[in-house]
């Protein structure tokens, strides 16, 4: 079989399965198996497959017929113009929290001390502690060592300086400390999981999505908890949850100010900001 044939068969399975962008997924899971850049394929249409990819090929085709994520399947995804590494173990970045790094390097002066709750595969962290340089001091939490590992990885492979804790949110973090919290925190109602589609339910850890009936708790708990991490004048950045904007306002008492929302290309409030007065 040669790559065009390859590419025809991959893209009509997935689109028969009702698998969205059917080709450009075969073409990624042709590049995973070949270990080739996507481009390639279009100099040489008519380059056999051999057979230790045709067997790569086949086996991430079938993984993603039954629901996996790419992103898993290839063990990477791009942010921030950076490429990360993945493992189930923790969420996949989404496109949609970039937002939530551009409002953070915007905030003046910029943050000295920097903690990254929740960091997953370290997206955050590692992002920032690039961007902002010796500047900054990045820490980041997560209750997964497993996700820690993964974070741990990014970090040491993409040459960022940041400390890692393993905690419950903020737990092991000292007073008065901060000039930002930030975090993209779980935010999905338990109720709506039914609603969520395969690839999400399926494959992405649950302590990443659902963070109680409402899709509140991890905001209330952090929120609660930033009077005793943040220096004042310090911020908040927060990733927020679709129609959570109000809940996670009115959490909030007169100790706070400069509240900011940022909403995305589609509209939605997207970024919380909020900063502790001096």
């Amino acid at each position: 079989m040669d790559i065009r044939t390859a590419l025809q068969q991959g893209s009509r399975l997935l689109e028969e399965a009702g698998i969205s962008e059917p080709r450009l997924t075969a073409e990624v899971l042709l590049s995973h198996a070949l270990k080739k850049d996507r481009s390639w394929f279009y100099g040489h249409p008519e380059e056999d497959l051999d057979g230790v990819a045709g067997v790569r090929y086949n086996r991430a085709l079938q993984e993603r017929l039954r629901g996996k994520p790419c992103q898993y399947i290839i063990g990477r995804q791009e942010f921030y113009g950076r490429d990360f590494l993945l493992t189930q173990d923790v969420f996949i970045p989404r496109p949609e929290t970039e937002y939530v790094v551009e409002q953070a390097l915007k905030l003046a002066p910029r943050p000295a001390a920097i903690l990254d709750v929740g960091c997953g595969s370290g997206n955050i962290a590692v992002t920032l502690s690039l961007e902002l340089g010796a500047s900054a001091r990045v820490v980041a939490t997560d209750i997964s060592y497993a996700a820690l590992a993964v974070a741990r990885s990014n970090a040491k492979r993409l040459g960022a300086q940041v400390h890692f804790v393993v905690c419950d949110l903020a737990s092991a973090i000292a007073d008065h400390s901060l000039d930002l919290l930030i975090s993209n925190p779980p935010y999905i109602p338990t109720g709506e999981e039914r609603g969520l589609p395969r690839e999400i339910r399926e494959h992405e850890p649950r302590i990443a999505l659902f963070a109680g009936p409402q899709g509140l708790d991890v905001y209330r708990k952090l929120i609660d908890e930033a009077p005793r991490l943040l220096r004042p004048g310090g911020w908040m950045v927060f990733e927020l949850g679709y129609r959570q904007v109000d809940a996670v306002n009115a959490m909030l008492d007169g100790r706070w100010s400069d509240l900011l929302v940022v909403s995305d290309l589609a509209g939605l409030p997207r970024v919380f900001v909020a900063r502790l007065s001096a």
